[in-house]
Parts: C-alpha cells; structure tokens; sequence
C-alpha cells in the first residue's frame, strides 16, 4: 500500500490556543477537525508544504520551528504519514478554502472536537501539557 505524505501544523497564539480547523463535508474526513496542513508534493519537505498550504488554504503566513512528531495511520483504502510541525502565525486573516469553520481551541478542550483518526496522537500528546 502505497504511503501518503501529508503535514500539519501546530500553531498557536500568544494565549496559547492551538488553531483547529474542521474539513468540508464530501472531502476526505468531512466533517472532522484537524490541525491544518495537506500533502507534500515531490520533492517538498513538510516544513515547506506546511507553508504553501496554509497560504493556499488559509491565506495565513506561518514559520515551522520544531518537530512536533509523526504518526502514521491506516484508513484501509490508503495509509499516511502525518508529520507535524510546532509553527508561528506570522500573520494575516484566516480565509477557509477547504474547511468550513475554525477556531482558537484551549488545549484543555481539544478532547471535546472530533479530530481525523491521524491527529489524534497529537491531541493526546497535546492535552497532557494541559495537566
């Protein structure tokens, strides 16, 4: 089975809240929230997919800065590799393209959202800063 390699970033603001954003109904994982990111295209690295995905589907500067983790996950008919990056909003307001809402999310609440299966790794990790 072939791998997909997909990003997703983790931001925050200054109030320490984590921007989530939940996708499209009829897209893949309609319906679910997730940290915003997409598919490296050849030769990308996720550090630089995650910026050009952003702008394309948020309009939004951002700037990786550390390695948050990777996880891999099984939807039966395809697998990925989701590879998440700790990131800084650099600016410029939010404009969805292929999400239907998102939001500034206290790590604290994260559990409350239903998250893509692939990003639920992070939000366990995520949360138990929140302790």
């Amino acid at each position: 089975m072939t791998v997909i390699e997909v990003a997703a970033a983790i931001i925050a603001n200054d109030r320490g809240q984590i921007l989530i954003a939940r996708r499209k109904a009829g897209k893949a994982q309609g319906g679910l929230w997730e940290f915003p990111g997409g598919k490296l295209e050849p030769g990308e690295s996720a550090a630089e997919c995650l910026k050009r995905e952003l702008m394309e589907e948020m309009g939004i500067g951002i700037r990786p800065t550390a390695l948050f983790g990777v996880n891999e996950h099984d939807y039966g008919s395809h697998r990925i590799r989701l590879t998440a990056y700790e990131a800084e909003y650099e600016g410029g307001p939010i404009v969805l393209v292929d999400h239907d809402e998102y939001r500034w999310a206290d790590l604290a609440e994260l559990g409350q959202f239903a998250f893509a299966p692939a990003d639920v790794p992070f939000i366990e990790r995520l949360r138990r800063f929140a302790k």
